[in-house]
């Protein structure tokens, strides 16, 4: 890295965190993905429970992003799920690679460089915690979810998020790398079960509050059924807010609904006038931009999502 280089990092978990890399990759940034260790679900889940490691899924998705070839051999093969198989349907190829690793490196976050020295990455994955956490929620009926897979399949809007124990200590290396950034990027993915928890972990919403760059939150586009039915633009970010988040996020990015309406089906996240207000009023400056992908509008076009975080990031 040279000394005019200037360093990114993305928050966030799920798919919505490997589209953000890839933008800030090509915009020439020393470049770092944090991901939420909340997730318990699927292969991951699976091998939190046989093997007591950490869950490999998301960050599994962040080296393949980083890939020097997201494309080549080397990717396709960690991203490769089994399809059948006693023991073996549905792990990805990339999570047991991972697992194994953290046995013959002897840690986890040993075990996520060693696979970006496989993949030969562009950037770095980091776990936002090394312990082990359990997400729990209340939903807006005021009833108790357990378990990061049943929040994010809840069919009733969640209200807060927060761990089972109540602690879980920053991984002070993704600590430190939030504080020198240039560019923090929050988002876009799941509100409560991706982005969330990397904030309820000690240390990493003062990281934020603390950091020198300027922090960007990505809005989604379209609302998930259950987690965050009927939530404009300014409700996401008061979560943000209500989760300990105030005074830390200088810029919404927002689609730009006039511009190109998402079909009421999808449950859009409305960005209007009384939205756009809302967020002002709460100290973070909303930036409007067609940010929808024609082929599947339930998520950001990369593309426009580059041209936005270049015009945000300057």
């Amino acid at each position: 890295m040279t000394a005019t280089t200037k360093r990114a990092v993305a928050i966030g978990g799920g798919t919505g965190l490997p589209k953000v890399l890839w933008c800030l990759l090509e915009s020439g940034y020393d470049t770092t993905a944090v991901v939420t260790m909340a997730d318990d679900g699927g292969s991951s889940g699976h091998l939190r429970r046989e093997l007591g490691m950490l869950p490999p899924g998301d960050a599994r998705n962040c080296l393949v992003a980083m890939a020097e070839e997201p494309e080549g051999f080397g990717a396709r093969l960690f991203s490769y799920r089994f399809p059948h198989g006693e023991g073996l349907a549905g792990h990805a190829l990339g999570n047991l690679v991972i697992a194994a690793l953290a046995d013959i490196e002897g840690s986890f976050p040993k075990a996520l460089d060693r696979a970006g020295q496989m993949l030969s990455c562009r950037g770095r994955v980091l776990p936002s915690t090394l312990d082990d956490v359990v997400l729990v929620a209340e939903d807006v009926e005021g009833f108790r979810v357990v378990g990061q897979r049943n929040v994010a399949e809840s069919v009733t809007p969640i209200a807060r998020v927060r761990f089972d124990d109540g602690q879980a200590a920053a991984y002070e290396p993704a600590a430190d790398a939030i504080r020198d950034a240039d560019l923090v990027v929050v988002g876009p993915g799941s509100l409560f079960t991706s982005i969330l928890p990397n904030f309820l972990v000690d240390g990493m919403r003062e990281a934020l509050l603390s950091t020198r760059g300027k922090v960007v939150f990505v809005c989604n586009v379209a609302n998930q059924r259950g987690e965050t039915t009927g939530m404009d633009a300014a409700d996401h970010l008061d979560a943000l807010i209500r989760h300990g988040l105030g005074g830390a996020i200088d810029v919404a990015l927002l689609h730009d609904g006039a511009a190109r309406p998402l079909p009421a089906e999808l449950d859009p996240v409305a960005a209007g006038e009384k939205e756009l207000e809302r967020i002002l009023a709460a100290g973070v400056e909303p930036v409007l931009a067609d940010l929808v992908d024609a082929t599947d509008p339930r998520h950001h076009d990369r593309d426009a999502l580059l041209r936005a975080l270049a015009g945000v990031g300057a």
